[in-house]
């Protein structure tokens, strides 16, 4: 099957009573036009996407996570089990993918979307309080996090514009066993194995990296 970019989606600054800053971006709806990506620079918190609003610019945002995707078979999944519609989107994700196995990606796999954008898997989503409130499921952190299927922030390799439709092409995958979800089990559940997240090198953000790297 190919894998395909089912919609790039951009949020607009809403108020929400689960965040500290007091707005947020997490509402996100896919844009009928193309969507410029670009690197919007570390420690900016910014998002890659033209448009596109973060409202926790200290938590998320910048270099190591410009993009958020996540897939249409996972969000599928949820849509039976909580018993409504999920749109793309509703997860917060800037793109809703179909085709391609977003969580079980190795870190500093390389994907091309349309003619020119190159992205780079950095890391798995990490739910909070924000994403819990938003959806306003009971215990929502914790099934997400037992679900263990995050979804993967990315990093900008080369701008580019993309739109609904486009290909999505894996053009690198490195060798080593650090996918996303072997990640995010490691950040929140076996974080006894911190330190073998180190196998996947100057790919993992490189805030996580100084840290693990003090931490041997």
């Amino acid at each position: 099957m190919t894998a395909v970019l089912l919609s790039v989606n951009v949020g607009r600054p809403m108020a929400s009573r689960h965040t500290d800053t007091g707005v947020t971006g997490i509402d996100k709806r896919p844009s009928a036009a193309p969507v410029e990506i670009h690197d919007p620079g570390a420690g900016t918190g910014c998002s890659g996407l033209t448009g596109d609003t973060i409202g926790d610019p200290r938590s998320h945002g910048g270099t190591d996570q410009a993009v958020y995707a996540y897939a249409r078979e996972d969000l599928d999944v949820w849509q039976a089990e909580l018993g409504r519609p999920l749109d793309g989107g509703v997860f917060g994700e800037n793109l809703t993918t179909m085709g391609i196995d977003v969580s079980g990606a190795p870190v500093g796999e390389r994907w091309r979307i349309g003619d020119a954008c190159v992205l780079e898997v950095t890391s798995p989503r990490i739910p909070c309080r924000t994403f819990a409130g938003w959806l306003e499921e009971q215990r929502w952190e914790r099934r997400f996090t037992e679900r263990g299927a995050p979804g993967a922030y990315l990093r900008v390799i080369v701008a580019g514009s993309v739109r609904g439709g486009d290909p999505i092409v894996v053009i690198h995958r490195p060798s080593h066993d650090i996918t996303i979800a072997s990640m995010f089990r490691t950040l929140t559940t076996e974080k006894v194995n911190r330190p073998r997240l180190l196998a996947a090198g100057d790919a993992l953000p490189e805030k996580l990296r100084r840290d693990l790297m003090r931490e041997r």
